[in-house]
C-alpha cells in the first residue's frame, strides 16, 4: 500500500538549490514525488511556489522522508497547531520532543505563526501561551511545567536562501581548496568586514594560541584597536601566551623573533599566569601597567568583551577563565547575539563550540593550516562559510593590510563625492 502526503514550499527555492535537494532526498530515501503546482518567479527577486505529493511504500518511510524535507522548509499544505506537552520535571522532557536546526523557525499556536527566539541547533522549543512567545532552550535548562514542542506538527523551518546581493560568500562558500588565490580571497573578506562595519554589524573572532606562535598577535591587536572586532572568544592558551609574549618575549618558552628556545623559557607561561593572579585579573594587570601591549591589552583598553573558556588541559588557569563549561556556553551566547560574521582562526574545538551556537545566516571565515580541520569547521550548518588554508601568521597580517588599503580607498572616494 502506497502512503502519500501533500507538501508545499515557497521562496527562492530554485536558485537556492532547495528543490534539487528535495528531489535528491526523496529519491535517496526510496520515495517518489508528484509535482502538483509549480509557479516560478519571473525575476531574480520574485519568490516561487511548489506543491508536491510525496509517496512512500509505508507510513514509517513516508514520515522519515517528510522529516528530512521539513528541514528544507517543506510543510504540509494544511498545518495544524503545534503539539505541546509539559515537562514532567527539570531537565526531563516528553518523548518525541522536537529538536531544532540553526535555521529560522516558526511555530503555529492558536492559528498564529510565532517566530522561535534565540534559535540554535539541537535545542528544544518551549512555548509560553500567555506571552505568545516561543524560545529555543537547551535540554539542561528545561524546567518542570515548560510547554515543550513534541513532533514536527505546527513547526515551520525557513531554509536559508542564496543571498540576493553579490558577495564572496555567495560564490565561494562551502568548499575548501589550498589552490584558491589567497590574497584575492583575503581582499574579498576585508571588503565583507568593511561592509558589515558600515552597516553596524558585529564581528567576532575565535582565536587559538597559534596566533601568538606564528607572530600574528600584532595584526589581531591592531584589528581590535581599530574597531574591526567586537568580541573575542578563546581559551586559556591564547590569553596566556599573549601575556607571556608581552612580559617575556616568548611563547611556550620560544623566542618569537628568533624561533629559538630560551633557557628556562618553559616556565614563562606559568610565570605569566602567576603575575595575572597577583594582579587579580587581566583588566587589573593592564590598569596597573603589568601588561603593556598585545591582544588582551587592546581588548581591555578598547572595552572589547572577551570570553575565555577553560578546558581539562589548562595550566592555572588565568583568573578570567570560565571553568564551568555551561557558564562558558551562556557567556558565549550572550555575545554571539547580533553577530553578522565570525572569524575562526587556528582553533578547531573552540571554533566548533562557537559554531554550534550560531544561527545559519551568520557568515563564517574558517582559517587553518589543515584542510581537514576546515572541513569539520564548515560543516556546522552555516550557509555562508569560506575556508582558507593558511596559517594565522600569513592570514591575519594580509587581512590587516587589505583592511588598511580598502579603508583608505573608501575614505578617498567619500571625499571626492563630497567635493
Amino acid at each position: 500500500m502506497v502512503e502519500s502526503q501533500e507538501i508545499e514550499l515557497a521562496g527562492h527555492i530554485i536558485d537556492s538549490g532547495i528543490m534539487t535537494q528535495l528531489f535528491d532526498r526523496v529519491m535517496d530515501m526510496g520515495g517518489n514525488f508528484e509535482i502538483l503546482v509549480f509557479d516560478i518567479g519571473k525575476k531574480k527577486t520574485d519568490p516561487s511556489y511548489a506543491r508536491l505529493r510525496i509517496k512512500a511504500s509505508s507510513k514509517e518511510k513516508l514520515l522519515s522522508i517528510l522529516s528530512e524535507l521539513h528541514r528544507l522548509g517543506a510543510r504540509p499544505v494544511e498545518v495544524k497547531d503545534v503539539y505541546l506537552v509539559p515537562a514532567e520535571s527539570d531537565c526531563v522532557v516528553p518523548k518525541g520532543f522536537y529538536t531544532t536546526s540553526n535555521h529560522p523557525t516558526q511555530v503555529k499556536y492558536n492559528g498564529e505563526w510565532i517566530p522561535v527566539e534565540s534559535i540554535e541547533m539541537d535545542f528544544l522549543i518551549v512555548v509560553n501561551p500567555v506571552k505568545k512567545r516561543a524560545v529555543s532552550v537547551a535540554l539542561g535548562k528545561i524546567r518542570k511545567g515548560d510547554l515543550v514542542v513534541v513532533g514536527e506538527q505546527g513547526v515551520s523551518v525557513s531554509y536559508p536562501e542564496r543571498p540576493r546581493e553579490s558577495s564572496s560568500f555567495e560564490f565561494m562558500h562551502g568548499t575548501v581548496s589550498p589552490e584558491r588565490p589567497s590574497e584575492t580571497l583575503i581582499a574579498q573578506i576585508a571588503r565583507e568586514i568593511l561592509d558589515i562595519r558600515r552597516k553596524g554589524g558585529k564581528i567576532a573572532i575565535v582565536g587559538g594560541p597559534a596566533i601568538i606562535h606564528t607572530g600574528a598577535d600584532n595584526a589581531l591587536a591592531e584589528m581590535i584597536r581599530k574597531g574591526y572586532i567586537d568580541v573575542l572568544f578563546a581559551g586559556n592558551a591564547l590569553a596566556t601566551h599573549d601575556i607571556e609574549y608581552n612580559l617575556y618575549g616568548t611563547s611556550l618558552g620560544m623566542d618569537i623573533s628568533t624561533g629559538k628556545p630560551v633557557m628556562g623559557g618553559h616556565k614563562h607561561h606559568l610565570y605569566a599566569i602567576s603575575e595575572i593572579m597577583r594582579a587579580g585579573s587581566i583588566r587589573n594587570a593592564v590598569e596597573k601597567g603589568v601588561i603593556t601591549g598585545g591582544i588582551m591589552y587592546e581588548c581591555v583598553r578598547n572595552n572589547i568583551p572577551f570570553v575565555l573558556a577553560g578546558s581539562i588541559r589548562d595550566d592555572g588557569p588565568l583568573p578570567d577563565v570560565i571553568t564551568d563549561v555551561m557558564q562558558a556556553q551562556d557567556a558565549m551566547r550572550l555575545h554571539i547575539e547580533g553577530c553578522s560574521m565570525v572569524l575562526m582562526i587556528a582553533t578547531l574545538l573552540h571554533s566548533i563550540a562557537v559554531g554550534n551556537c550560531l544561527p545559519s545566516n551568520v557568515k563564517t571565515v574558517c582559517v587553518d593550516i589543515n584542510p581537514t580541520s576546515l572541513t569539520k569547521l564548515m560543516d556546522r550548518g552555516t550557509m555562508q562559510a569560506i575556508g582558507v588554508v593558511s596559517d594565522a601568521g600569513t592570514f591575519l597580517p594580509l587581512l590587516v593590510k587589505q583592511l588598511e588599503i580598502q579603508s583608505a580607498h573608501d575614505k578617498k572616494v567619500k571625499v571626492l563625492k563630497l567635493v
